[in-house]
């Protein structure tokens, strides 16, 4: 089969590099799949750079979720069976950049017959980081604000769908006119272009000077410093990356004057520590999607050979959506 393979350590354009490997074989507890879908996500750029806290040894193959069709079942494997669509985790080193792919049968599920295979590939870990950010961590109640950071991007977005479903009103930031314009078709009801515009300003204003209930922070740095400025009382500022680059270090005596809350979010421990959880959260959001309540957004479908650089424009911020590898 064909694979994108990592090698050596370094920026996705540089280190991925179409291969010729054999079929992986699933172990105890997993399937292998054909793979129809996968979207780039950021942890695959970083575990192409050594910077994720998933470190794989080289030579090994990105794709942290995919969409797929079960073509073999290992041993100890129960609910799925050959032939079946399922959406979930790339099991790297064998992982969703490939045309087959091996997938832990634990985080593993039923595709939303709702979804085409690239949105349904797409609403796994952007989707299941909102939902459990969102009402599991900040207890979003309906006719709050929701302010969403990086909201046209792959996170970003499903959060703005997902806060609209809960009820909330929801207020976009996006760098361009172009992104700006992705978060108000996505269904914010405010948007920001922080290349032209404030977004402390903007939120007070819209919210008569009592601030956003709720902060959905992706990109730390700056952009959680400032959201400090804005958030309400008995606020939560979800923190759920630094695709900035730079961690903060909050001023935790700020918090207490203000009263407000900083709740972390490390999605992946769930599938740990709460399994029953994230297939819950799976049950409903196949609702949702059913529903029409949210769709995620494909901005680009990209083959094998295509795949390399598509990574780096996600690794550069100069993508909307996903953008997801389509199989053959």
């Amino acid at each position: 089969m064909r694979a994108l393979r990592v090698t050596e350590l370094g920026k996705p354009y540089e280190v991925l590099e179409l291969a010729r490997t054999e079929l992986p074989e699933p172990g105890p507890k997993q399937v292998a799949v054909r793979v129809a879908a996968s979207p780039v996500n950021f942890p695959d750029v970083l575990m192409c750079r050594g910077k994720y806290q998933v470190k794989p040894d080289p030579p090994f193959t990105p794709g942290v979720e995919l969409c797929g069709e079960v073509v073999a079942v290992g041993s100890g494997v129960t609910g799925l069976a050959h032939g079946d669509r399922v959406i979930g985790a790339g099991a790297v080193p064998d992982g969703g950049f490939a045309e087959y792919a091996l997938m832990d049968a634990e985080r593993t599920f039923h595709a939303p017959e709702a979804l085409d295979d690239a949105a349904a590939a797409s609403l796994f870990i952007g989707y299941q980081t909102g939902w459990f950010g969102l009402h599991r961590r900040a207890g979003l109640r309906s006719g709050e604000t929701l302010l969403v950071h990086a909201a046209s991007g792959g996170v970003g977005s499903a959060a703005i769908q997902l806060g609209r479903a809960a009820g909330a009103t929801v207020i976009g930031v996006a760098g361009g006119r172009e992104k700006a314009e992705v978060a108000r078709e996505l269904g914010a009801h405010v948007v920001v272009d922080r290349h032209t515009e404030d977004f402390v300003s903007v939120v007070k204003e819209t919210t008569g000077g009592r601030g956003a209930d709720v902060v959905y922070d992706p990109v730390g740095g700056d952009t959680y410093s400032r959201s400090t400025k804005c958030i309400a009382f008995e606020g939560r500022i979800l923190v759920i990356g630094f695709a900035s680059g730079d961690i903060p270090t909050p001023a935790l005596n700020h918090a207490l004057i203000k009263n407000y809350s900083i709740v972390g979010l490390h999605w992946g421990l769930y599938n740990e520590r709460d399994p029953r959880a994230v297939r819950e959260a799976h049950e409903d959001l196949t609702r949702m999607a059913t529903a029409g309540e949210i769709t995620p957004l494909v901005s680009e479908r990209v083959g094998l050979e295509e795949l390399p650089a598509a990574a780096q424009r996600v690794a550069d911020g100069h993508t909307v959506g996903r953008v997801v590898y389509t199989g053959t």
